[in-house]
């Protein structure tokens, strides 16, 4: 068995990783890679794969770091089936679309810039569309959790919780090979234990090759109970100024576990009296999936869906769809907070936002989640005094605020607690850093030696390690 990293490897976005068995050859999910528009464009159009050698997919989930390649995959020829947890297909319907217009809207403003600018480029074409999409979704079999199916005659599947979004599962692969049987998990994204709304990630037994992601293996994270406090302080400042807060935010799972925290600070009386904007369609569509999948909550949240109180709504919460109201928030001067997509500033109605009030040192911009480089959500965390929003320079006066508490992200405690419980549960063997800067995968393998793992590896892209 070779298993071949071409995503995600010293580096964060693109996921994508190929297990060759005897029996075929398998692609663990399917992501487009993340940053500056053009030079994202150009990595993404040709996809580093062997189409032809694939006959299977399975996806950990639904972020499109992981999974919006896979209409791109289906236009390039694959036409195999493709395996998801029931709440990732329902969440992907939406959020594949929702890239497809995405491309279209930046194809036209990328075109436009190069006609502006006389550029001697060729045009810009979106890397696929709706019908692509559809196509894609056509091919998906949905696999709940703990449940085991045949990918390949001697290859078995079986999803186990992530605990990190909606959906999100540790792939765990059973591959028989002369009579023996091995086991290989992929973590995908891995969740924390006690954050609110999801259940913890399930560990699973019996590993003896492990690929683990490593987004903030070289940090910890605040306890959720004192980001909510931090929230709650950063907050009362702003609007104390008068001020406006974004909240950039991924519409999956980070925008729902603000909402909830909001709602947690409404009901103790620690906000009140200002309004709440959800101004995101996706956000708004992808929080009705939520509700279609109680199945993947935990007890605290369920608790609530049985006293008939959505965890996604409170007095004094709005979510926005049309693009009037969109521009009425934006131009409205009074204190609110505002949660928009998309989550790294790269796209979406958070920009229209920031352009608003970024120059206004009242104004305060709290940023929730992990920023790529080359992102304008990096370089706020970086507290640039200058940034350019839709390609004009602004004096960024609004202040910063980063608060990691809110990653559904490990950290390299949980991190650590997993690789470690794996290995008591199994023969573990390997493990390989994936989803991660190479100054965090360096720290994280550090923590692994000392605690008896044996030389974790930090495959590059194109690397391949035979198990």
């Amino acid at each position: 068995m070779e298993i071949e990293f071409v995503g995600a490897a010293q580096t964060v976005t693109g996921s994508m990783h190929l297990v060759r068995t005897a029996h075929g050859t398998i692609l663990l999910d399917c992501g487009l890679s993340q940053g500056k528009r053009r030079e994202s464009y150009e990595r993404n159009k040709h996809l580093p794969l062997p189409i032809d050698e694939i006959r299977t997919v399975v996806l950990s989930h639904a972020h499109i770091d992981h999974s919006g390649a896979i209409p791109l995959l289906v236009k390039s020829g694959y036409h195999g089936p493709i395996y998801a947890t029931p709440a990732t297909r329902d969440l992907v319907t939406i959020m594949l679309r929702d890239a497809a217009n995405i491309q279209e809207q930046d194809a036209r403003f990328l075109n436009r810039q190069a006609e502006k600018q006389d550029l001697d480029t060729e045009p810009v074409v979106p890397l696929y569309d709706e019908q692509d999409v559809l196509e894609a979704i056509g091919l998906f079999h949905s696999v709940p959790y703990g449940h085991s199916v045949q990918l390949l005659p001697g290859v078995s599947l079986k999803f186990l919780d992530a605990g990190h979004v909606l959906g999100s599962a540790l792939t765990v692969l059973d591959i028989e090979e002369n009579g023996t049987t091995r086991r290989l998990v992929f973590t995908g994204d891995l969740g924390r234990n006690n954050m609110p709304i999801l259940r913890d990630p399930e560990v699973p037994e019996g590993v003896e090759m492990l690929i683990m992601e490593s987004t903030y293996g070289d940090r910890l994270h605040d306890p959720i109970e004192e980001m909510e406090n931090k929230l709650c302080e950063v907050l009362t400042r702003a609007l104390a100024r008068g001020g406006k807060v974004i909240i950039p935010s991924f519409a999956l799972e980070r925008a729902q576990e603000v909402i909830y925290s909001l709602k947690r600070l409404r009901a103790t009386g620690r906000l009140t009296g200002v309004s709440v904007y959800v101004d995101s369609p996706l956000t708004t569509q992808l929080t009705d999936v939520f509700r279609l999948h109680p199945e993947c909550y935990d007890a605290e949240t369920r608790q609530l869906l049985v006293r008939r109180s959505s965890p996604f709504e409170f007095d004094g919460l709005r979510y926005i769809e049309s693009v009037e109201d969109s521009k009425a928030a934006v131009a409205d001067p009074r204190p609110a907070i505002v949660i928009a997509a998309s989550g790294m500033c790269e796209a979406g109605r958070v920009l229209h936002h920031l352009r608003a009030i970024i120059e206004d040192k009242k104004n305060t911009v709290v940023i929730v989640g992990f920023q790529a480089p080359d992102t304008l959500g990096r370089r706020l965390v970086e507290e640039r005094t200058q940034v350019k929003i839709f390609g004009v320079a602004r004096e960024r006066r609004a202040e910063v605020v980063v608060l990691n508490g809110f990653s559904a992200h490990a950290d390299q405690a949980d991190l650590l607690r997993f690789a470690e419980a794996c290995r008591k549960g199994g023969k573990l063997k390997q493990v390989a850093l994936v989803h991660g800067e190479l100054k965090q995968q360096n720290a994280l393998a550090a923590e692994l030696s000392k605690r008896g793992f044996d030389r974790p590896a930090i495959p590059a892209a194109g690397n391949r390690v035979t198990f």
